[in-house]
């Protein structure tokens, strides 16, 4: 049986849509409507509706994504080499809290099993997190963690597992410029996860700029001569050779895993949930499935009173007079402003801009460009009002859709978010990824069919089906509520977790190294 032709064009003012077929149609391809294929267009890629002249402008999602570089007759690849970018909007006379939604009606009665904080706040796993304030103890304390984890977690039962935070920050580096404020709270912030139950413990080298103190409280204290309850350092003169080194670890590990051991599951409601929102190997169908389904899913979180966050300052640039007048005030939407500027400032540093966002992965889905691209991130934010802004690796300190800024990287987004409190993450893919992180559980999403069957013990759900009809945008979205609240609740689990694909923690260091 051959495959109907099947394009899906976003909103009705768009001027292009995408191919659904998975491999792509050939040219004289006629679709219902009577299009006709001038030329082979591959799946997720672009054909344009309408003749377009030189200059036109390119509208996807109701948006103008760029303009033609030269006239291009109707039912034509539009491939990149065929769109100019345009300038990125401007930050100047934005709309601040002109159009903020409504508040959605409440969503109660929903819950998780969590593990309850002194502060109130609830993880989602029971975890001894080992913070290290300098790179060049990261072997040691892994050594110490494979010892834990063999000598100490069976005695434990209630303790899931233990994690090293490890990084590559610490030392030789400008440790009082501004930028490094980002990478020291990060850290600190990581350690404060609830997923850690609040028993931090540092271990350090005794010599390094980042003083093992500041990670343990916001005053930068002194620091103290040797170990202490709640630092090991490695050049403490007490003790004696590798072996008295790891005993003071285990020691200092033992003494939380007690406290840890006593946590138990307790039902909490969904609004203690604090959920990361991220994309990566994105493609054009990540904001046609995927991602609105994510919008979807978060709306339904903040009507349950939970906290959603959304990052990726690049991948929202190009979409910042969409936000703006959604900010809850305009404090928050002047917060974004300043996110983008902050940003724009720091690429420019660095010869670059937003443009190099884009990767190879994702123009071979179909972005045309960063344009495009942001303008289907950014759907993963729902319609609620944004009620929030972070700066990278500040923690989250209200309910309700949050901007926590972050780079683009899946892995430095990834560690920042868990610096903002992160429980959960949530995390869209097109081309795919095997990511995840240790210390929370990640649930991937495919935008396609062909990548969910092709990774069918890597993807956790396939919004593929929306785009082929099989499903809508809200039982997706429903779907992904539901397996949130099971896996907070640790009665499913993720494939990334069942395989243990965890990558590492990776700072954002804006300030310079030495």
């Amino acid at each position: 049986m051959t495959e109907q032709p099947l394009y899906i064009r976003v909103h009705p003012k768009d001027n292009v849509a995408i191919v659904v077929n998975g491999a792509g149609l050939p040219a004289g391809t006629v679709f219902p409507d009577g299009l006709t294929l001038r030329e082979f267009v591959p799946q997720g890629h672009k054909v344009n509706l309408a003749d377009l002249e030189e200059g036109a402008p390119i509208l996807r999602y109701g948006q103008v994504i760029g303009t033609a570089v030269r006239a291009v007759p109707r039912g034509s690849w539009i491939e990149e080499s065929l769109v100019r970018m345009p300038a990125a909007p401007s930050l100047e006379h934005l709309p601040l809290a002109t159009e903020v939604p409504p508040k959605l009606p409440p969503l109660e009665g929903y819950t998780f099993d969590g593990y309850r904080n002194a502060d109130g706040t609830a993880g989602t796993r029971n975890l001894l997190g080992i913070s290290t304030s300098v790179q060049c103890v990261a072997g040691v304390v892994e050594f110490a963690v494979k010892r834990i984890r063999e000598e100490l977690l069976p005695r434990f039962p209630n303790v899931d597992d233990v994690v090293p935070l490890t990084h590559t920050y610490g030392c030789g580096v400008a440790i009082t410029a501004p930028g490094a404020a980002v990478p020291i709270r990060t850290v600190r912030n990581i350690a404060r996860n609830p997923n850690f139950g609040g028993e931090p413990m540092v271990v350090g080298l005794g010599c390094e700029k980042m003083i093992p103190e500041w990670l343990l409280s916001e005053d930068r204290p002194a620091p103290a001569a040797g170990n202490t309850d709640s630092i090991v350092r490695l050049q403490d003169e007490g003790q004696q050779g590798f072996g008295e080194i790891i005993a003071s670890i285990l020691e200092m590990a033992e003494k939380r895993l007690v406290e840890l051991n006593r946590r138990t599951r307790t039902e909490c409601p969904a609004s203690d949930l604090v959920v990361g929102l991220q994309c990566g190997g994105s493609d054009a169908f990540s904001g046609v499935t995927a991602n609105p389904a994510v919008g979807y899913a978060a709306d339904l979180l903040v009507r349950a009173g939970a906290t959603v966050m959304f990052s990726e300052v690049t991948e929202v640039r190009d979409a910042i007079h969409l936000l703006t007048p959604r900010a809850a005030n305009e404090d928050v939407a002047r917060a974004l402003i300043r996110e983008m500027a902050w940003y724009d400032e720091y690429l420019q540093e660095g010869a670059s801009d937003r443009s190099a966002n884009t990767t190879p992965g994702n123009k071979r889905g179909g972005l045309a460009n960063i344009v495009e691209k942001a303008l289907g991130s950014v759907v993963k934010s729902g319609s609620s009002a944004i009620s929030g802004v972070l700066a990278p690796g500040e923690r989250v300190d209200r309910k309700g859709l949050i901007f926590a800024a972050t780079p683009a990287s899946d892995f430095i987004c990834g560690t920042l978010q868990l610096a903002s409190g992160m429980t959960v993450e949530v995390f869209t893919t097109g081309r795919g990824t095997p990511y995840g992180l240790a210390a929370v559980p990640v649930i991937k999403m495919a935008t396609r069919k062909a990548l969910s069957a092709r990774w069918h013990d890597l993807i956790d759900i396939d919004a593929g089906r929306i785009a082929t009809g099989e499903a809508t945008i809200e039982q997706v979205g429903w779907e992904l509520f539901q397996l949130i609240l099971d896996v907070a609740s640790g009665r499913k689990q993720t494939w990334a977790d069942h395989w243990g694909l965890h990558n590492a923690l990776t700072l954002f260091n804006p300030g310079p190294v030495t």
